[in-house]
């Protein structure tokens, strides 16, 4: 809970200084983030090589491993539903397709735009930031209730990068291959669901 409530620190007093101008534009206009996800990648990766019981989790799953983004699409597929029913207002295609983003704003919100306009764009864009933003608060709580695979669902797309991290600190450096594979599939998968979802409507 502790290493939830700084990350969300960070994240609060980031928005906050920017807003009020107290960062400078250099540190505005620039890849500095996208450097800092490298370096954090490239220390989980150190972490996962010196771990020995990484590989083990991976041989022990064995196919099933492809039962993690099965499960994590199902019960996105579910949520929606449910969201759909307290929405009626809105089509239920064009939730799922805010949904099928798995948390990749910056793609899914990109198409969706294209195919159904600026405001349901936006909502994607928001809907996938929230679902990043929750599971990097929410990964130790999650872990503890529901398993050491429900940060892993939770952060569905950015479980392989920006949530990685915090996935890797709840579950254990043995999910980090599981987290990582699970990321690129929903990645794959995110332009081709948004698109056939869409194209249905």
């Amino acid at each position: 809970m502790r290493s939830s409530l700084t990350i969300l620190s960070f994240f609060v007093l980031g928005v906050l200084l920017s807003m009020f101008r107290f960062v400078p534009e250099l540190l505005i206009h620039n890849d500095y983030s996208q450097w800092a996800l490298y370096l954090l990648m490239f220390l989980v990766g150190i972490s996962i090589g010196a771990d020995p019981n990484s590989l083990k989790a991976i041989k022990q799953l064995n196919f099933k491993i492809l039962l993690v983004p099965i499960v994590t699409i199902i019960g996105t597929t579910l949520g929606v539903a449910v969201i759909y029913l307290l929405l009626s207002d809105d089509k239920f295609l064009d939730l799922l397709a805010v949904g099928y983003g798995f948390g990749y704003y910056s793609l899914s919100s990109i198409f969706i735009t294209e195919l159904r306009g600026d405001e349901l764009g936006v909502i994607a864009l928001l809907a996938n930031i929230m679902r990043e933003i929750i599971t990097l608060v929410a990964a130790p709580t999650f872990a503890v209730l529901f398993g050491k695979l429900a940060p892993i669902s939770a952060g569905g797309a950015t479980s392989m990068d920006t949530t990685l991290p915090i996935i890797t600190k709840s579950s254990g450096k043995e999910y980090a291959m599981i987290s990582i594979f699970h990321g690129i599939v929903l990645s794959v998968l995110v332009p081709f669901l948004v698109t056939l979802v869409l194209s249905w409507g």
